[in-house]
């Protein structure tokens, strides 16, 4: 069964079959839930109550040329369980109902009707002193969860892997830059060209591959946090993994740079961080510059409100943070 919209019989059968739809209940809503960068999200309500429904595809549902791993979607949902046995964390989660594995799918609870907040990107926007802080304490949580048995996740971390840190820098990856901002493809060859760099950037992916001991979100940027009426909540754990803290921590920060977030934001993230003392900062820096130039020259682009002469500026800052951390 194959989720889509608008709603045919074929699925109705199945969620009525599946018991995520009783006999006796009407569809009052069956509509995309969620932009679904990673997989199919659709909202399905009734008079008495209102769930998410995901599925994975054996393709990036963003890009269908991209091949994913179909087993991803129960990755999240092994995250979702494991969390919400932590009484602080679990408030900023959905509940998992029912998990299918024939279907690649699983359903949740509804958090609601929101937003996500990839407008931090367009400028003018400043996060709340509540928002800032619930970031840092969701990661410090979640980093210092005890976990011994999260799967290793290696398809996934594979995919992450070939665009975070090779992709980007292939010489002639058949991606036109200028297409997204004129003088970018010239910008980025100063970056694919750099052999000191490159192989700064290849061997921190040998480290992102391995197993390290804190369950991380895998994905921890503003596509993945969205504002609903109860607050801000964390979603869309498909790449999560036992790795390095200063993995996901890097990556928020390299996001509030990248959307031009006073450093007074980015102190406060580090300063609410419990686990900030025990940190490699050499570490952290590395991961923060290496997710800046993913995102400046690789496939995964982002809506930046940026010239040329700031991502410019950017580009040198992570160069420094990655070869002088």
């Amino acid at each position: 069964m194959i989720l889509q919209i608008p709603l045919n019989p074929r699925q109705e059968k199945y969620l009525r079959k599946s018991g995520l739809l009783l006999s006796n209940e009407n569809i009052l809503e069956y509509s995309k839930a969620g932009e679904g960068n990673m997989n199919v999200v659709v909202r399905l309500k009734t008079e008495t109550r209102s769930i998410i429904l995901k599925q994975s595809r054996p393709f990036v549902n963003k890009y269908p040329t991209i091949p994913a791993p179909l087993g991803r979607i129960f990755i999240e949902d092994d995250f979702y369980r494991i969390i919400n046995q932590n009484e602080f964390l679990s408030s900023y989660s959905p509940k998992i109902i029912a998990r299918d594995k024939a279907n690649h799918l699983v359903a949740m609870d509804d958090l609601g009707k929101g937003s996500d907040f990839m407008g931090v990107y367009q400028g003018g926007f400043s996060f709340s002193e509540e928002e800032s802080g619930a970031l840092a304490g969701y990661l410090s949580s979640l980093h210092q969860m005890k976990v011994t048995n999260f799967p290793d996740n290696i398809e996934m971390k594979k995919l992450n892997h070939e665009h975070i840190f090779i992709y980007p820098y292939m010489e002639f990856n058949g991606f036109d830059l200028d297409g997204v901002q004129p003088g970018l493809q010239a910008m980025s060859m100063k970056i694919k060209t750099d052999l000191k760099l490159k192989n700064a950037i290849k061997n921190l992916g040998k480290r992102y591959l391995e197993n390290g001991k804190h369950l991380l979100h895998g994905d921890f940027y503003p596509g993945s946090w969205i504002k609903v009426d109860s607050g801000l909540k964390v979603i869309d754990p498909e790449f999560a993994f036992m790795g390095d803290a200063e993995f996901d921590l890097g990556v928020l920060i390299a996001h509030l740079k990248m959307a031009k977030s006073n450093q007074n934001t980015i102190n406060a993230i580090k300063n609410s961080y419990s686990l900030y003392s025990e940190l490699d900062e050499k570490l952290l820096h590395k991961y923060i510059g290496t997710e800046i130039l993913r995102r400046l020259i690789g496939l995964a682009q982002l809506p930046l409100s940026l010239t040329l002469e700031e991502k410019s500026g950017l580009v040198e800052e992570a160069k420094k943070l990655i070869l002088k951390p």
